[in-house]
C-alpha cells in the first residue's frame, strides 16, 4: 500500500513538473519580445570593401538596440531608423567657386540599407511550432545583420549631373598689356576646376559613418560637406607674371630720321618692328646681331648710305645703326652694363658724339646685360620718321641717370692728293674740304633723391678726321697706285649689312 502510494506521488509530481515545464516553455515561446541583448548592425569586418558593382560596404557604427522590444516595436524601430538614415540630407557646398550648393537625400546619392535578414530573424520569433520556436529563441543571435552599401556609380552620376561641367573648364593665363599711353595693365588668370570624386566619396562615407556612430540616424541631423574640387592653375598666373617686375616705363629715348631717303626709312622701321616687345630675363645679355638676322629674314634690307672705311657710300642696310644707337642711349639712362659697344668711325647727325653704337656684320656688335634684377621689355615706336625706344621694367622712382659727353681732343683733317687734269703743274686744286676728327669722353651720373651719388666714365671714343682732298697735275707714272702684291684694304661696312 505504501509502495502504491509512493508511485502515485511520483507520477503526480512528474505530471506536475511536466505541466509546469511545458507551461514555462509555452510562456517562453509565446513572449512577444526580442531576446535581451539583441541589436542590429552591419558586418564591420566587411566595411569599406569595394564590390565589383561599384558598391562599397559601410559599418553601421554603434549598434541599434532591439532587445526587450516587442516584435512589432523592434520591426518598427528598424524600419524607422533605416528610413531616417536614407532620408538624411547631405548638402555639398562649392566653397570658393562660382557654383551653387546642392542638397540630396542619402538614398538619392546611392545609400542602400537592406534590413531583410534582420526583419526576417525578428519575425521568425513568432512563427512555427512551440518547440521549434523555443529552440530558435534560445539560440537567437545577438547581432542581426543589416547590409549598408554605398553605390559609388549612383553617387558620381548625381554629383556630375550638377557640377560635371567643371571638368570641361580650361584655365586661362594671366596677361599683361602695355597700352598706347604706356600704362602696364594686368588681367588676372582664371583657374579651372576638376571634381575629385574619390576624395568626395571618401569624405561622404566618413560623414555617414560618423552619423551611424552617433546613433544610427536617430537624430537625423543634416550633413554639410565641402565639394571636393581640385584647382587647375594656368601656366601663367597673375602672381607669376607680376613677379617678372614689369611695373612701368622706366625710360624713353627718341631720335629722328626725317631727312632720310626711302631705303633708310624702310631699314630703320623694319629693324624697330623686329625689336618691338623684345624681352630680356634678369641677367640675360642682349645681342643686336639676333635682331638684324631676324629682320633680314622677315623684312629684308634696302639700299641706303653706309659708312665704308670712314666714308659714306651707297650700301645695303643703311640706318640699322640708328636703332642700335637709340637703344644704347636708352639703356645708358637706366644704368645697364654694356658688354660690347663701339662708336661709328664718323659722327652721326642724330645723336651727340660719344652716345652712338655702331654695327658691322661679322666685326662689330652691340651687346648689353639686363642688370635691373627683373625682366625688361623693349618697345619701339616709329611715328612721323621719329624713332622712340621705351624700356619697361623695375627701377626705383627716386633714381635717375644723366649722360654727358665732352670733346677732349680735336684731330686736324689730313691732306689727300689725287691726280686732276684741271690742276696746274706744281699747284693744288681744292676738291673738298676736310672735317676734323674728335676724341670724346662720355660720363654717366647716378642721382638718388636728386643728389648725385656716383659718376663714371663709360667710354672714350675716337672719330676719324676726313681728309681735305686736293687735285694735282698728273706726272709720269702713277704715284697713287698700290704696289703690286700688297693686300687689299680692309672693307669695314658700318651702319649696314653684307648681302
Amino acid at each position: 500500500m505504501k509502495r502504491f502510494h509512493m508511485v502515485w506521488m511520483i507520477l503526480i509530481a512528474a505530471l506536475l513538473a511536466y505541466s509546469v515545464g511545458w507551461g514555462l516553455i509555452w510562456v517562453y515561446t509565446h513572449r512577444n519580445t526580442v531576446p535581451d541583448g539583441a541589436y542590429a548592425s552591419s558586418d564591420g569586418e566587411a566595411a569599406h570593401q569595394l564590390l565589383s558593382n561599384g558598391e562599397q560596404r559601410l559599418t553601421s557604427g554603434s549598434p541599434l538596440p532591439l532587445g526587450g522590444l516587442s516584435i512589432d516595436a523592434a520591426l518598427q524601430r528598424l524600419n524607422e531608423r533605416s528610413e531616417s538614415l536614407k532620408k538624411l540630407s547631405l548638402t555639398l557646398e562649392a566653397n570658393g567657386t562660382k557654383v551653387l550648393n546642392k542638397t540630396w537625400t542619402l538614398e538619392q546619392l546611392g545609400l542602400q540599407i537592406d534590413t531583410k535578414n534582420a526583419r526576417a530573424a525578428i519575425a521568425r520569433l513568432g512563427e512555427g511550432r512551440m518547440w521549434d520556436k523555443a529552440i530558435y529563441r534560445w539560440s537567437f543571435p545577438d547581432r542581426l545583420d543589416v547590409s549598408l552599401t554605398w553605390n559609388s556609380r549612383v553617387f558620381e552620376k548625381a554629383v556630375r549631373s550638377q557640377w560635371g561641367y567643371l571638368d570641361a573648364s580650361t584655365p586661362i593665363n594671366a596677361s599683361r598689356e602695355i597700352t598706347s599711353d604706356d600704362q602696364v595693365v594686368y588681367k588676372p588668370h582664371q583657374n579651372a576646376y576638376r571634381l575629385n570624386m574619390e576624395a568626395l566619396l571618401t569624405n561622404v562615407v566618413k560623414a555617414v559613418e560618423a552619423e551611424l556612430n552617433a546613433g544610427w540616424g536617430a537624430n537625423a541631423k543634416p550633413i554639410s560637406l565641402p565639394l571636393a574640387i581640385s584647382v587647375v592653375h594656368p601656366n601663367v598666373t597673375l602672381e607669376r607674371l607680376k613677379a617678372e617686375g614689369i611695373e612701368r616705363m622706366i625710360t624713353s629715348f627718341s631720335t629722328d630720321f626725317r631727312s632720310s631717303g626711302e631705303g633708310r626709312v624702310h631699314n630703320v622701321t623694319a629693324t624697330a618692328n623686329t625689336l618691338h616687345d623684345w624681352k630680356l630675363a634678369p641677367g640675360e645679355e642682349f645681342d643686336y646681331r639676333k635682331v638684324i638676322e631676324a629682320t633680314r629674314v622677315k623684312y629684308g634690307f634696302r639700299e641706303a648710305p653706309v659708312i665704308l672705311n670712314g666714308e659714306l657710300v651707297p650700301g645695303i642696310g643703311g640706318g640699322i645703326c640708328q636703332v642700335s644707337s637709340t637703344l644704347y642711349s636708352a639703356a645708358l639712362r637706366i644704368g645697364l652694363h654694356m658688354t660690347e659697344r663701339r662708336n661709328h668711325s664718323l659722327p652721326v647727325s642724330y645723336l651727340p658724339k660719344g652716345q652712338d653704337a655702331t654695327f658691322a656684320e661679322g666685326a662689330i656688335n652691340f651687346k648689353f646685360k639686363n642688370t635691373t634684377g627683373k625682366h625688361l621689355i623693349i618697345r619701339t615706336e616709329v611715328r612721323n620718321r621719329i624713332l622712340t625706344i621705351k624700356l619697361f621694367g623695375s627701377m626705383p622712382k627716386n633714381v635717375r641717370y644723366t649722360i654727358d659727353s665732352k670733346t677732349v681732343k680735336v684731330i686736324d683733317p689730313p691732306v689727300k692728293l689725287i691726280e686732276s687734269a684741271a690742276a696746274v703743274p706744281g699747284g693744288r686744286l681744292l676738291i673738298s674740304t676736310g672735317k676734323a676728327g674728335y676724341v670724346v669722353e662720355t660720363y654717366r651720373t647716378k642721382y638718388q633723391d636728386d643728389r648725385a651719388v656716383s659718376r663714371e666714365r663709360i667710354s672714350r671714343d675716337t672719330y676719324k678726321a676726313q681728309p681735305a682732298i686736293y687735285g694735282v697735275a698728273p706726272e709720269n707714272g702713277d704715284p697713287g697706285a698700290v704696289p703690286e702684291g700688297s693686300p687689299p684694304p680692309r672693307q669695314l661696312i658700318e651702319d649696314g649689312v653684307n648681302e
